[in-house]
């Protein structure tokens, strides 16, 4: 894709550290160099602003990566394109099909009437809640962390999106900061919606997590 777009040797492509290396390694493998911009801390996706700082005469493009189901700014991202000359690319998740897709928001939307001590997601326009992620305050990765660990021991399927930022990865470690990327890393857990999921089975996510309330700050 990046090949085929002319992008290559000397060029620089602005991505996210926010998620797998599958994008990062697309950038390597044309021969350009990924640089890093941070993320929207409710989209978990690239921030314009964020591209926008790490633009230099050497950028030739920008891959946009959707994640857990939230569109990144795309129009906003395209306007930078356009001011500074730059191509700009999405990678998308798979889209899940549209009678799974209502039935996960069904489930998104019990939950977020019902937990308690977790920072729910901001549903924004169009989320399909590829995954159902929260956060988990407090202390950062310890307390997220040991929040998951209670919540398997009570029976509830549950799982950490990201544990390592890809530029904190060795094959891939920049010095840089992205503190909305790190603490994101730090405090979000996914939580089960899945389209089989039954009533009950629901309910035992909420009671295992509203249990653990204790130990963590108030929602907010």
């Amino acid at each position: 894709m990046l090949r085929a777009a002319g992008v290559g040797a000397g060029d620089e492509v602005v991505v996210p550290a926010f998620g797998n290396t599958e994008v990062v390694q697309a950038v390597v493998l044309a021969g350009a160099l990924p640089v890093f911009a941070d993320i929207d801390p409710a989209t978990y996706c690239v921030a314009p602003e964020a591209v926008d700082a790490a633009i230099t005469h050497r950028t030739a493009a920008v891959v946009a990566v959707h994640r857990f189901g939230r569109r990144a700014d795309i129009g906003r991202l395209h306007t930078l394109g356009r001011r500074h000359g730059l191509l700009v690319l999405e990678h998308a998740e798979t889209e899940a099909p549209s009678d799974e897709t209502a039935q996960r928001r069904e489930r998104a939307g019990y939950l977020d009437t019902r937990l308690k001590g977790v920072r729910t997601p901001d549903g924004g326009d169009g989320h399909t809640y590829q995954q159902y992620v929260v956060r988990v305050p407090g202390n950062g990765r310890p307390d997220r962390d040991a929040f998951a660990r209670a919540l398997r021991a009570r029976g509830v399927d549950c799982r950490v999106p990201v544990k390592t930022p890809v530029h904190r990865l060795p094959e891939f470690r920049r010095c840089l900061s992205l503190p909305e990327t790190e603490l994101a890393a730090d405090e979000t857990l996914a939580l089960p919606v899945d389209a089989s999921l039954t009533r009950r089975e629901m309910q035992r996510v909420v009671s295992a997590c509203n249990a653990l309330g204790g130990l963590l700050q108030p929602a907010f």
